[in-house]
């Protein structure tokens, strides 16, 4: 009894389970999915081991904060957890943080290999406050010699352009649809998650060309149902199916306003927002087998449509007029691009 007493303190703890998003997180620059040209500059640096202050910019997903932290993995080696400070600007973005937090960092002295430099990476640096973006710039320049700093953020424009000046800006762009679908079944693969193909459309459908996004409504979708398939995925995202949309721009196009109405209104009483519904059906007429002509009518009444919604116009009666203005440019369509 004794004995296995000793034994079970001795086990370990349970660990919670970690989400696929940082289970599959890249450790070297080479695993990160998309902006290969970009990659390739930031692994030219790691070579090198000549690193300016950074600028990433780019949408939300797309690797900026873990390229950075790969980079710092490839120059720094084991002194890494020592000579790399992380911050999330988002939450601390006042003076304070940039007069205490990182003065103090940038002075600490760390032992690290010849000609390498300390990190300071500030995740969502356009979030941070103009006077603490002032005080930066003068902290990057007094310890240039011995810390580089990395800005990652969405819109560069919001960083100060002194502090822009001082650094090489990086540029971002969303994955395809192919890079995200490469990496999901590769993910698939090595959980043994069920999948069909129609599932796999789904989750890059509603990610957008967010690997984060994907990765989270795939193990989201995993978890809550065991199969990986359309329906579960949009019943997950919570999303306007995109066949139903497809079918509601199909009878605008045969001018069937009742037809369309119908399916406007189902998705109205589900509870879905307008901004919602609006903007899944730009991203289904815009791959709509239709004439040319007739897809820029729609999607310039769909604009128009998001735009009142913006202003706060967002009523059943406007999405309805949205539907009657499609079944309007289809009444004559030899002359609806003109006319109308």
């Amino acid at each position: 009894m004794r004995y296995g007493a000793q034994r079970a303190s001795r086990a370990p703890s349970v660990t919670p389970a970690m989400t696929m998003v940082e289970k599959f997180r890249p450790i070297l620059l080479r695993d990160v999915v998309g902006n290969e040209e970009t990659i390739s500059r930031l692994q030219v640096f790691a070579e090198q081991g000549n690193v300016p202050n950074l600028i990433i910019a780019g949408p939300p997903g797309t690797g900026k904060t873990t390229s950075i932290l790969c980079l710092s993995r490839a120059l720094l080696g084991a002194s890494y957890k020592d000579a790399v400070l992380e911050l999330n600007a988002s939450n601390d973005r006042g003076i304070d943080v940039v007069r205490n937090k990182i003065k103090m960092f940038a002075q600490k002295k760390v032992s690290l290999p010849a000609g390498r430099h300390k990190v300071i990476i500030l995740d969502e640096a356009d979030s941070m406050t103009d006077g603490a973006q002032q005080a930066l710039r003068r902290t990057m320049e007094i310890y240039s010699k011995t810390t580089r700093f990395a800005l990652a953020c969405n819109s560069s424009d919001k960083i100060i352009e002194p502090i822009q000046s001082r650094c090489a800006v990086l540029r971002y762009s969303k994955l395809s649809d192919a890079q995200l679908l490469e990496r999901l079944q590769e993910v698939c693969m090595k959980e043994s998650v069920s999948y069909t193909e129609d599932g796999m459309e789904a989750v890059i459908f509603t990610s957008q060309g967010d690997m984060r996004q994907a990765l989270n409504n795939l193990q989201s979708t995993c978890q809550g149902f065991g199969h990986v398939n359309s329906e579960n995925v949009f019943k997950v995202c919570d999303e306007p199916h995109p066949m139903l949309v497809k079918d509601m721009l199909q009878h605008c196009i045969n001018s069937d306003i009742d037809a369309a109405y119908k399916i406007m209104s189902h998705l109205w009483s589900l509870g879905y927002a307008p901004q919602d519904i609006v903007g899944i059906i730009f991203r289904v007429a815009k791959t709509h087998d239709m004439p040319e002509f007739l897809k820029l009518e729609f999607i310039k009444e769909i604009g128009f449509t998001h735009m009142k919604i913006a202003e706060g116009v967002d009523s059943l009666l406007q999405m309805s007029g949205l539907l009657a203005r499609l079944c309007h440019k289809t009444v004559s369509p030899g002359t609806s691009g003109s006319k109308n």
